[in-house]
């Protein structure tokens, strides 16, 4: 009889272990979909951006003749942007949308030269769509990052972190500006 309760105690903390180790296993699984479905928005966010820019490039173009330089500056930026995502990584993406949101800054300043551009309906319904992609975009970096310190908590706290271990489950990077210049803001008035 002491037998049979012995075993059948046994038998009760290997369910609950098991029962543990699967929660703790599909709550890893749900942050690491959460971080993934986060990098989602911002690559949905980032495409927009991309979109937008050459229909404000070539808006800008007709009035400011002499800011060949801005453009190609802006174009580049754009293509690299574009490009970086292809490597997949965080940082590079993060770094290449740093510099092209430099290259607009840029770009958004040398308007204050032309006051008919700042006028232009096209133009500022272009910008405005801009600035509403930029807050996006804001707003999904945010999500991100909070969703990346969730995952990486689970991944590096007591007992996850042996099941982390067990099946595989690393950090994930947060999307951060490596350039301190870049975490400034940008100074644009169009007055």
């Amino acid at each position: 009889m002491n037998g049979m309760i012995f075993v059948l105690g046994l038998l009760i903390i290997v369910i609950v272990f098991v029962i543990i180790v699967i929660g703790i296993y599909n709550g890893l699984v749900a942050l690491r979909n959460r971080v993934k479905n986060s990098w989602s928005q911002i690559d949905v966010q980032l495409k927009r951006r991309h979109d937008l820019i050459p229909n404000l490039v070539e808006t800008a173009k007709g009035f400011m003749k002499h800011e060949n330089e801005t453009f190609v500056a802006v174009t580049e930026a754009r293509s690299k942007a574009m490009n970086a995502g292809n490597s997949g990584s965080v940082k590079d993406i993060g770094a290449a949308e740093a510099d092209l949101s430099g290259s607009l800054a840029k770009l958004l300043l040398t308007v204050e030269n032309y006051p008919e551009l700042k006028a232009n309906q096209n133009f500022l319904a272009l910008q405005e769509e801009l600035t509403s992609t930029e807050n996006k975009i804001a707003f999904s970096r945010q999500a991100y990052n909070d969703d990346v310190m969730m995952l990486n908590n689970k991944v590096e706290m007591f007992p996850s972190s042996i099941i982390a271990g067990m099946f595989n489950f690393e950090k994930a990077d947060f999307f951060e500006i490596e350039d301190k210049a870049e975490k400034l803001a940008p100074k644009v008035s169009f007055n």
